[in-house]
């Protein structure tokens, strides 16, 4: 009997030496926290979270599981660029960034939101994939917090300016003009122009549109679409103002952990994913453009000169107040590198 008990308890330990590995292999389960609701139509941000999910699982083959939390459900936006930094292994996170949760640890980052810098999405694709600053920008944000910048996420199109006075074809015709100022360097753009700038939140925008408080607004075509502006401005000027995007961050010591393979496969899905967004985001903004203009607005887009008249009266007043958040180096590198980008892409 005791035999045959020996034999049992040396079989079922030969079976757990076989089973343990397998037992004891665990995923790597990392949270990846964002803006806006989980709606892939609507939030562009979700879409990419999305598709780079999807393609970290599947190309890791289940080694890396990576959990969404929409809607800030991880904290605001600092409080999850601390989580990210400070956690480390603890709880691996991944963070998609407006320039609010960036700026705090590298506010150098705001030279990227000069005013009219690229022509065209083109232009501002080939900026954050192969200039300078861009790999500049990584390698000084993973130096300051162990983390690293991947991408500029693209959610939504150029911002526009729209106002129900007149035709905007160039600088001159801000002339007078009230406008919503979101913050402060929307207010210091107008006023270089001749206009005023009034701070007025997102939800008072459309009554303020509507009775005059103010004559006009800047924002891509999905937001003008999305609080029904159309219904309260006339005209839409194209003037490609700012690139509307996000940026992807990822814990240090989760991407230092991981396998050189398995780096590559989330550095890949972070690109694919992007070029997915970049992709749908074109052809939502024209879709939305033509929405706008269906519904009664006049678009207009500048030419050349008349888009240098924006330019040259637009962009000394902001470089000059981003000077002390971000540094005229960074400024000038910034400048000269979306020179080259729209150089390299001008069609």
């Amino acid at each position: 009997m005791k035999y045959v008990r020996m034999v049992s308890v040396i079989a079922v330990l030969a079976l757990c030496a076989v089973m343990v590995p397998a037992c004891s292999w665990a995923a790597v389960e990392v949270r990846m926290s964002y803006n806006g609701p989980a709606d892939e139509e609507n939030n562009a941000v979700h879409l990419f979270a999305a598709n780079f999910k999807r393609l970290v699982e599947e190309g890791t083959k289940g080694e890396v599981i990576i959990g969404l939390f929409p809607d800030s459900q991880l904290g605001n936006e600092e409080e999850r660029m601390e989580l990210l930094v400070k956690q480390g292994m603890n709880l691996p996170v991944v963070n998609v960034a407006s320039f609010a949760g960036v700026a705090p640890v590298f506010p150098e980052i705001y030279a990227t939101a000069i005013p009219f810098m690229f022509d065209s999405f083109e232009a501002a694709h080939f900026f954050f994939d192969e200039s300078r600053f861009w790999n500049r920008a990584k390698e000084e944000f993973h130096a300051r917090t162990g983390a690293y910048l991947l991408e500029a996420v693209e959610e939504g199109g150029f911002l526009a300016f729209t106002n129900n006075v007149r035709e905007i074809r160039s600088a001159k015709d801000f002339e007078g003009l009230k406008f919503r100022g979101m913050d402060e360097g929307q207010v210091i753009l107008y006023k270089s122009f001749g206009a005023s700038g009034t701070p007025v939140p997102w939800t008072e925008l459309y009554l303020a549109l509507k009775t005059g408080v103010v004559d006009g607004q800047m924002n891509p075509a999905m937001y003008i679409k999305m609080g029904s502006l159309q219904e309260v401005q006339k005209y839409l000027t194209l003037a490609n103002i700012q690139y509307s995007d996000q940026f992807l961050v990822i814990n240090g010591d989760f991407m230092d952990s991981l396998s050189e393979e398995n780096r590559k496969v989330v550095l890949e899905a972070a690109r694919k994913a992007n070029e997915i967004n970049r992709n749908a985001m074109a052809e939502q903004d024209k879709k939305d453009i033509d929405f706008l203009v269906e519904k009664g607005m006049v678009a207009y887009s500048p030419n050349d000169e008349e888009m240098e008249t924006f330019r040259s009266a637009g962009q000394p007043a902001y470089v000059e107040w981003l000077k002390e958040k971000a540094g005229q180096d960074w400024l000038d590198l910034a400048l000269e590198c979306a020179r080259n980008a729209n150089e390299k892409t001008r069609k």
